[in-house]
């Protein structure tokens, strides 16, 4: 037993585990943006974010040994190859931090509510704090070089309205004008899918594993699938939809990173995408809209549950902590 005489509860173990894995899996992918990264001012937000992950796993790493929790197993070095040639751009690095940290500030929020005791609870502030100020970063850098794409403009509101008909939430008939929260998150979600297509695009140049290589693909499949929906959905509003203006894809064929970094990436990206659209149907009141984010959410599942699939054959699906089993032990 550690030092503390309150004991970590099981919330607290999971989101100290969860924090580790994903923590740890960005350490080793912003050693490899830091390594081939040539532009200054990026490579200072890459610097800040890998410094800010390590202190992460360190800081969970000392909470985990000081209450003889083991150490989940990571990545490292052996999971990158260094000596590959660039697969992104500049410019991916910079749309790697400003994604990751969107996320991270959502799933970070998420642990922090169901912890208590101090040690844990301060780490997770810090961690949201910082974490917002990454995002903070990445979106100011953005906005200077042009490269921020800001969701549609509307006409500011004259006078406070009230529903008066019931038919508000109709969405295949006679529909009402999307409202600005249906917008954000058609917006962000298209946003979401163009980082996934390029990382899918550079991803399908490297593996030669052929189930990974499938994997891969029909992932990309999917977000093209969102992609083109949302978009039209904007289009039909006149909002003029969403167009990715970067191409951030290199011509290498070496992979730079192991197949198992690779799939558990996959896997993480899967979990908040399935949060992200289950927020996005939270919000949306037009029908033809809860439709569309339920037939997603299922499509990530299934697609998810092949990845959890491939995991569990090739031994690298990690057991979460969990409550011993009192039948058998009863027994």
């Amino acid at each position: 037993m550690g030092g503390h005489s309150i004991r970590l509860t099981s919330s607290e173990i999971g989101g100290l585990w969860a924090a580790y894995l994903q923590e740890n899996m960005a350490v080793c992918l912003l050693t490899y943006f830091l390594h081939h990264n040539q532009d200054e001012q990026i490579k200072e937000i890459l610097q800040k974010a890998y410094e800010i992950s390590k202190g992460h796993v360190a800081q969970i790493t000392c909470i985990f040994k000081d209450e003889g929790i083991p150490i989940p197993d990571g990545f490292s070095e052996k999971d990158l190859n260094l000596t590959a040639p660039p697969l992104f751009y500049d410019m991916f690095g910079l749309s790697f931090v400003y994604s990751m940290s969107r996320m991270g500030m959502v799933n970070t929020s998420f642990i922090t509510v169901n912890t208590a005791r101090k040690d844990v609870m301060d780490f997770f502030v810090r961690m949201v704090q910082q974490t917002t100020m990454l995002y903070q970063q990445a979106t100011t850098l953005m906005l200077e070089k042009g490269v921020y794409d800001r969701p549609p403009m509307i006409p500011y509101p004259d006078q406070v309205e009230y529903v008066e008909n019931p038919s508000y939430i109709s969405g295949f008939w006679k529909k009402r004008p999307l409202n600005v929260a249906e917008i954000t998150e058609i917006f962000f979600n298209i946003e979401r899918n163009y980082f996934s297509i390029l990382l899918c695009m550079g991803l399908l140049q490297v593996v030669k594993d052929k189930e990974i290589h499938d994997y891969i693909a029909e992932g990309k499949k999917i977000s093209e699938k969102q992609i083109n929906t949302f978009n039209d959905i904007l289009m039909r509003e006149e909002l003029l939809g969403n167009v990715c203006v970067s191409m951030d894809v290199t011509d290498s064929t070496v992979s730079p990173f192991s197949d198992r970094l690779v799939v558990t990436l996959f896997h993480s990206l899967n979990s908040i995408d399935v949060t992200l659209i289950g927020h996005a149907l939270s919000l949306s009141m037009r029908t033809d809209l809860a439709v569309f984010y339920e037939k997603y959410i299922l499509e990530i599942l299934l697609y998810s549950a092949k990845g959890f699939d491939m995991m569990v054959k090739r031994g690298w699906m990690l057991k979460a902590p969990h409550a011993p089993d009192r039948r058998k032990l009863q027994n």
